[in-house]
């Protein structure tokens, strides 16, 4: 068991690495040093001012960035289909489609089928350099499938298979039907506090920041980049 989570938790910082390196164009080197090597990265310098404000990204972060996204994606927004290709390319021994699904709708924050720029450096500035309230909350979103404030058993379910069917071999070498539900059920006894079947953001915050597994796992991809 111990090996099969250090093997997922690798997948995990290499898909993390990944996405920052397809993003940022420095699949090819992941060193632009020099200066000289900037002044060919075509951005908006209006366009960064509050990115600047909104992220923690720098300056010369957010202008490859910018690069690596107009390479990729000429029209200026990664589309569904691209986001799960990208994600499969981390779990060939499982089915990613439903989970890329769910952290795209997370990432698409105007909900309009595509994830700009905008949306994606947001989100990946939570995700590797946020608080750890700012992680959390970015999580809840994540889990909160509906968007209407709580997390029921039913999205916690969905979310749990998807991971499952996500990580398949990697998780479990033969798969037991009712882990899915066994988790949910952790899941609830530890984050819904009055019993109401829903389990809100303040209790969210305060189960897991009781939690010292979850609050290391906060830490993981603090060194991606």
């Amino acid at each position: 068991m111990g090996h099969r989570r250090r093997r997922c938790k690798r997948q995990l910082l290499q898909m993390a690495r990944y996405l920052y390196r397809w993003l940022s164009g420095t699949l090819i080197e992941a060193s632009i040093e020099e200066d000289g090597e900037l002044s060919t990265v075509c951005y908006r310098p209006e366009g960064l001012d509050p990115l600047l404000q909104q992220t923690k990204f720098t300056r010369r972060e957010l202008q490859i960035l910018y690069r690596g996204f107009k390479n990729e994606c000429p029209n200026g927004v990664v589309d569904e289909a691209t986001f799960k290709f990208i994600y499969a390319q981390f779990f060939p021994q499982g089915d990613s489609s439903t989970y890329a699904h769910f952290l795209f709708e997370a990432f698409d924050t105007n909900k309009n089928g595509t994830v700009s720029f905008e949306d994606f450096v947001t989100g990946m500035s939570v995700i590797l350099r946020g608080s750890v309230t700012e992680k959390l909350n970015w999580a809840f979103n994540l889990y909160d499938l509906n968007k209407d404030g709580f997390i029921t058993r039913e999205e916690m379910t969905d979310i749990m298979r998807s991971i499952y069917d996500m990580m398949g071999t990697c998780t479990y070498p033969c798969m037991q039907k009712d882990a899915p539900k066994e988790h949910v059920e952790n899941f609830f006894q530890k984050m819904d506090k009055n019993n109401d079947g829903v389990v809100t953001i303040e209790e969210f915050l305060e189960s897991c920041q009781m939690d010292e597994n979850i609050m290391q796992s906060m830490h993981l991809f603090d060194n991606v980049i």
